[in-house]
C-alpha cells in the first residue's frame, strides 16, 4: 500500500507544509496543471501521469494561443507592481521580479515567450512601456505613467520649469551679446582742432552779432543763419505702417483667398497634430531624474527616433548616448534668429525662423524657411511644438 498524506499536525505534515510554502525551482513546474515539483524524480513522474498527457494534447492543439495568454498575463503582473510599488522611480528589474515571485500563485516565467528576465526587459522598453538601461549592475527600468491627469500635471510643471530655465537662459545671451558688440565698438572719433591764423596780423576783425541793433560791420561781415529742424517731416519720415491698423476707410473684410487658406490651415493642424513629436536633429533636454542626477538638465541632439515615442540622443557636453522616451525629455527654445523645426501641428516638419517669444503665453512666432509656404508668419506656436535645430 502506498504511503497516505500525513496527519494534521504531526511533524512529518509541518515540514511538508513548510517545504511547499517556500519558493521551489522553476524548472520543476508545470503550467498547463498549475504543479510544483520539488526535484527532478517527482517532475518526471508528474510527466507521465495521465492529467499532466491531457493538458499536453490542449495544448498541442492551439499553442500560440496559450503562450500570447500566459505571456500576457505575466506583464500584467510585473507592471502592475512596477506602477503600485515603484511608481515613475528607477529600479532594478530583478527586484521588480523578486517582488512578483513572492506571491506563490503567480505565473510562471518558464510558460511566456521570453527565455529570461533580460529579454523581458528589453521587450518592455522597445515597445514603450519603461525606460530600459544597463549597467554594470544589471538592468534598471523605469515606469512609463501614461494616465491622462498625470500628464497633464507633468506637461503643466515642465511648462512652468521650461519658462524659468528659458529666461535665465536667453538673459545670459543677451548679455553676451551686449559685451561682444562692445568689444566690437570702436572708440569715437575725436575732432581735430586747428590753430587761428590771421593773413593780416595788423588787421583788426570786428562781429556783428545783432542783438536787437543795427550795428553795421566795418571789416568783412560774418553771417550767421538759423534754420528751423523739421520735426513734423522727420517723424513722417520715420513712422512706419503697421498692417492691421484701423485706417480712414474702416475694417478691411478678409477676401475668399484668405478664407481659403484659413480654413486649409485648420485641416493641417487636425490632420497632423500628433501624440509624438521626436524627430532627428533636434536639441532637447533631460527633464527627468530617474536616469541619475548626472544627466538631469542635460541637452542633448536626437540622432535616432525609435519607434516614434523613443529616441537615441547623443549629449551634447559629454557625448554620451542614451536611449529615452519623450515623457522625459523637453523642447529647446534657442535665442531669436535662430532655426527651429516645427514638431506638431499644420506646419508638422517644416524648418522656420524663430522671430519672437511670448513669455507669458508660452508661445512664439515664427517664420515659416522651407516647403511651399517659405516665408509666411505663424503667432500663437507652443514651445513643445518646436525646437532648436542642431
Amino acid at each position: 500500500m502506498g504511503k497516505g498524506k500525513a496527519e494534521v499536525g504531526t511533524p512529518k505534515y509541518l515540514a511538508n507544509k513548510m517545504k511547499a510554502k517556500g519558493l521551489q525551482k522553476l524548472r520543476w513546474y508545470c503550467q498547463m496543471c498549475e504543479k510544483q515539483c520539488r526535484d527532478e524524480n517527482g517532475f518526471k513522474c508528474h510527466t507521465m501521469s495521465e492529467s499532466h498527457q491531457r493538458q499536453i494534447l490542449l495544448f498541442a492543439d492551439n499553442a500560440g494561443r496559450f503562450i500570447d495568454s500566459f505571456s500576457s498575463e505575466f506583464m500584467t503582473g510585473y507592471l502592475q507592481i512596477l506602477r503600485r510599488q515603484f511608481g515613475t522611480k528607477r529600479v532594478a528589474a530583478n527586484k521588480v521580479y523578486q517582488e512578483y515571485i513572492s506571491d506563490r500563485h503567480h505565473l510562471h516565467m518558464n510558460s511566456t515567450k521570453w527565455h529570461s528576465l533580460s529579454e523581458f526587459v528589453k521587450y518592455l522598453g522597445r515597445n514603450g512601456h519603461c525606460v530600459a538601461d544597463e549597467t554594470e549592475k544589471g538592468w534598471y527600468i523605469t515606469y512609463i505613467d501614461r494616465d491622462p491627469e498625470t500628464l497633464a500635471m507633468q506637461e503643466k510643471m515642465a511648462k512652468k520649469q521650461k519658462m524659468d530655465k528659458d529666461d535665465e537662459e536667453r538673459l545670459a545671451e543677451f548679455i553676451e551679446e551686449q559685451v561682444r558688440r562692445g568689444n566690437k565698438e570702436e572708440e569715437p572719433s575725436t575732432s581735430s582742432y586747428t590753430e587761428l591764423k590771421r593773413d593780416n596780423e595788423e588787421e583788426t576783425i570786428k562781429l556783428d552779432l545783432k542783438l536787437g541793433t543795427n550795428i553795421k560791420m566795418e571789416s568783412k561781415p560774418l553771417k550767421l543763419e538759423k534754420r528751423p529742424l523739421e520735426v513734423a517731416d522727420e517723424f513722417k519720415k520715420e513712422k512706419k505702417f503697421k498692417p492691421g491698423a484701423s485706417s480712414s476707410s474702416g475694417f478691411k473684410k478678409p477676401s475668399a483667398l484668405d478664407e481659403l487658406i484659413r480654413e486649409e490651415e485648420i485641416k493641417k493642424e487636425k490632420s497632423n497634430r500628433k501624440d509624438y513629436w521626436l524627430a532627428e536633429g533636434i536639441v532637447v533636454k533631460l527633464v527627468s531624474k530617474s536616469l541619475g542626477e548626472k544627466y538631469y538638465k542635460e541637452k542633448g541632439v536626437v540622432v535616432e527616433v525609435i519607434d516614434k515615442y523613443r529616441a537615441k540622443i547623443k549629449l551634447l557636453e559629454t557625448g554620451d548616448k542614451l536611449k529615452v522616451d519623450q515623457a522625459h525629455l523637453e523642447t529647446v527654445i534657442p535665442a531669436i534668429g535662430k532655426q527651429v523645426l516645427v514638431l506638431n501641428g499644420g506646419y508638422r516638419g517644416n524648418t522656420a525662423t524663430l522671430k519672437e517669444i511670448d513669455t507669458d503665453n508660452y508661445c512664439v512666432t515664427i517664420e515659416i524657411a522651407s516647403g511651399p509656404l517659405k516665408g509666411r508668419i505663424v503667432n500663437n506656436v507652443q514651445y513643445e511644438d518646436i525646437s532648436k535645430l542642431f
